[in-house]
């Protein structure tokens, strides 16, 4: 199995996206990026340690490569977004990739190099592109939110929520 960290704005429909990928074994929300060790949600909203909130993906590469769920990752959400995805505002919702291996990283760099290339977005393309830092798992209530929820909406985890 191996690890990828991904902050595309809500986490609820970022994990609800990722966990329909075949090959994706296990997703939990979460915070990282920050500087306040074991945050709460609350602590994150007020804009005062820094993290974004993620997804923490476990999947199997024979399954499925980490290049497509990069593909996955720019599908849903609009990475030329700085701190904003739809409706939510903050830097905890701000785009990026936390890599966990230098391969994750080249791999990161020349996809975002590809879209960026590609001439889809009008806009540049603001996704950051940093090594993992420690993941604090969200609380208990958060995790599938959007199964447990079924009235709740995201305004992520769509495919083409960018373009």
């Amino acid at each position: 199995m191996a690890t990828a960290t991904f902050g595309a704005g809500c986490f609820w429909g970022v994990e609800a996206a990722f966990r329909r990928i075949d090959g994706v074994t296990d997703a939990a929300v979460g915070y990282a990026g920050g500087h306040t060790e074991n945050p709460t949600y609350r602590d994150v909203c007020s804009h005062g340690t820094g993290h974004a909130e993620v997804v923490q993906v476990e999947y199997d590469p024979d399954r499925v490569s980490y290049e497509a769920l990069l593909e996955a990752f720019w599908e849903m959400h609009d990475p030329t977004q700085v701190n904003r995805q739809g409706p939510d505002v903050g830097d905890q919702y701000r785009s990026v990739i936390f890599f966990h291996t230098p391969e994750q990283q080249q791999a990161a760099l020349a996809s975002k190099a590809a879209l960026e290339a590609g001439g889809t977005f009008a806009r540049r393309v603001a996704t950051s592109i940093e090594p993992a830092p420690t993941f604090w798992r969200a609380e208990e209530y958060h995790q599938r939110y959007l199964e447990k929820n079924s009235e709740a909406a995201c305004s992520l985890g769509h495919a083409g929520g960018g373009r």
